[in-house]
């Protein structure tokens, strides 16, 4: 009789919960913003034993914007950030300089991204956010219609649905029957430089680019600019270890202006430099695979890693956020208690999460087409290529403003 109470007793401590979100990144905390405005509650389950304010900008077009509205986060961020009013490309093209100058059409600013998720976990529910938990397993629970998830500790939770914002290296994404990303052969240093007197720079993003390099500068406010360079590696160095492809990438800059080379160096590489190499899904994958299993779905760069080369990829998962919370909350009817709770019915999740996956494989195939097409114009060798990507690029208007004009529509 006791050993009936005590495993009673067991199944009733069980956690079950209506969604949880694995990855406590960007898009997961978006998401986890977004179900709450919508009155659903989610439980994020984040690796890290901290919120991640790790890694360094994030440049926000008029589709991201759009989306951190429907969030309720635009205005304060938009204080954060000067808007950008001059967009200069400067390509090197066999020793001479090509120059172009525009003016965005719609609102470009780039954010630090530790800004951006200090604003996110301050707008979700006390408690949402449950920090080390690793997850290494996603499994289907034969007795209920639940997804049991397994952690590092072997303790195990049980959700109605699971959303996998867990980036690139997704174990959710796995599940549900996605391939491992592919990686292009790009180093990419990333940081911050200060200049506390201010910098010359004004509102104006610029970039020049070569045929295996590329360095750009974006500024945040008055004292602070954001700075990117890229740098195909040679033939057989993909595997070295992070201080030597930072120091390859960094030997080109002395190359370069002088303003340039100074900027770089006044980075604080200890605490800011980062170094990333890219990774991203095909095109084609994105167009063809399937992103449900049963009630579990991805979100953010578990469904479309993408390379920086368009300055999407944190706009999109925003994007995903805003659809995803709408698709679901179709599935749900409210509890009857003050303040309105929505529940989820079980009958409806599948229909909510295809839903969902239809808008954004749509989006997500586009930008990932896009993103790949110049990624691929910068590193192949060969012509034929090169001229394939051309066309791609011309057939998808050439440049960000069908990307930056699309609309997620409400939350």
């Amino acid at each position: 009789m006791d050993v009936v109470k005590k495993a009673t007793a067991a199944a009733e401590e069980e956690e079950v919960h209506g969604v949880v979100i694995v990855g406590g990144g960007l898009c997961g905390l978006a998401t986890a913003l977004a179900l709450h405005r919508k009155g659903m509650g989610s439980l994020v389950v984040e690796r890290s034993e901290a919120l991640r304010v790790g890694g360094v900008a994030l440049n926000v077009h008029a589709n991201g914007w759009r989306a951190l509205e429907e969030l309720g986060l635009a205005d304060g961020l938009r204080k954060t950030a000067n808007l950008i009013t001059s967009v200069r490309m400067v390509r090197q093209i066999q020793g001479k300089n090509q120059t172009t100058v525009s003016s965005p059409r719609k609102e470009i600013r780039c954010l630090r991204r530790k800004d951006v998720m200090e604003a996110l976990a301050k707008s979700v529910p006390a408690h949402t956010i449950r920090y080390g938990c690793r997850i290494v397993a996603v499994d289907e629970d034969p007795g209920t219609d639940c997804t049991v998830l397994t952690m590092a500790d072997g303790s195990t939770i049980k959700a109605k649905v699971v959303i996998g914002c867990d980036g690139w290296n997704s174990v959710v994404a796995r599940y549900v029957g996605l391939g491992a990303p592919s990686q292009l052969p790009r180093f990419i240093v990333l940081g911050f430089a200060s200049y506390p007197e201010g910098h010359p720079f004004g509102t104006e993003f610029s970039q020049i680019i070569a045929d295996d390099f590329a360095v750009g500068r974006v500024p945040i406010n008055e004292n602070l600019l954001h700075f990117f360079v890229s740098r195909s590696p040679s033939p057989g160095r993909t595997d070295v270890d992070e201080d030597a492809a930072r120091k390859y990438v960094l030997e080109k800059v002395d190359e370069l202006p002088g303003e340039v080379a100074d900027m770089v160096r006044r980075c604080d590489a200890a605490s800011s430099w980062t170094l990333t190499k890219v990774w991203y899904r095909p095109p084609w994958q994105v167009a063809l695979a399937g992103f449900r299993r049963g009630a579990v779905t991805v979100a953010g760069d578990a469904m479309h890693a993408m390379g920086p080369f368009i300055g999407q990829g944190g706009s999109a998962g925003l994007e995903d956020a805003v659809v995803l919370a709408r698709s679901l909350s179709s599935a749900a009817a409210g509890d009857g208690r003050a303040p309105p709770r929505q529940q989820l019915r079980d009958d409806a999740v599948g229909a909510a999460i295809d839903e969902y996956v239809a808008e954004r494989r749509r989006r997500a195939t586009t930008l990932c087409l896009h993103s790949f097409a110049i990624g691929t114009l910068l590193t192949t060798r060969w012509l034929a290529v090169k001229l394939a990507c051309v066309a791609v690029l011309a057939l998808l208007g050439g440049d960000s403003r069908r990307d930056a004009d699309y609309d997620c529509g409400r939350l």
